[in-house]
């Protein structure tokens, strides 16, 4: 493991300190099962594909990321910094996916800033503000990460850009003002299924990984990153 990798890690788990509340938020869509760059995103927030889910800010859905040339673009960023390599990479991606989203749900943004990119993490914010104008309150338990993969990749001059599909089951509830559930149930667990684009400048010697994107995968896009 290179010390690049082991260093991000360990930042990884040293923001996890800060994060102590539970969250409330869907991060991508239902699977139908209810179980247990030009890199800044300017995108408005997506509305709720139902009544029950709600997308984090900054989503777009309906965009298909392309798996061509995938090895050829990892292996161009091991060329740019020879220290990457995909298991670590998806460790420490399944690390900052819980931090991020306890950290959207608690109202965080301390603990958000390190971890977003800029106009994202601006889309984020005003999503807290919003949902604290409204009296509401989040509650999530991730229950399990059950596949984090890395589906698209890219070289954008000194930047390392990657795509991971995360698949999580997750307990969702919103309660309004007066504690009452007005979305989601604290009893079901949902199958939830999000893209995540991540970047790091790959001259700097900063080892964090930015989340610069939220999706959610089309149906057709979906499916073919399944079989894949």
């Amino acid at each position: 493991m290179g010390n690049g990798s082991l260093i991000e890690i360990i930042l990884l788990a040293a923001v996890a300190c800060f994060l102590v509340y539970r969250l409330r938020s869907i991060l991508g869509r239902r699977t139908g099962h209810q179980e247990n760059t030009q890199l800044r995103d300017t995108t408005a927030n997506a509305g709720p594909e139902n009544d029950n889910v709600i997308s984090l800010p900054g989503r777009r859905s309906g965009e298909p990321t392309t798996q061509q040339n995938l090895e050829a673009a990892l292996s161009q960023i091991r060329v740019a910094d020879p220290s990457f390599n995909n298991r670590d990479f998806l460790n420490g991606a399944k690390r900052a996916f819980p931090m991020i989203v306890e950290a959207f749900a608690s109202g965080d943004t301390a603990s958000l800033r390190p971890l977003l990119g800029d106009d994202l993490y601006d889309d984020f914010s005003t999503a807290i503000r919003e949902r604290n104008e409204a009296g509401e309150s989040l509650e999530t338990e991730i229950e399990d990460i059950s596949d984090a993969q890395i589906v698209d990749a890219e070289m954008e001059a000194r930047k390392a850009i990657i795509t991971v599909r995360f698949t999580s089951k997750q307990r969702n509830v919103t309660r309004d003002a007066e504690g009452d559930v007005v979305d989601g149930s604290p009893e079901v667990a949902e199958t939830v299924t999000d893209l995540w684009t991540f970047v790091r400048n790959t001259r700097s010697k900063d080892p964090t990984w930015a989340l610069v994107r939220t999706e959610v995968p089309s149906d057709s896009d979906d499916q073919e990153r399944g079989n894949g």
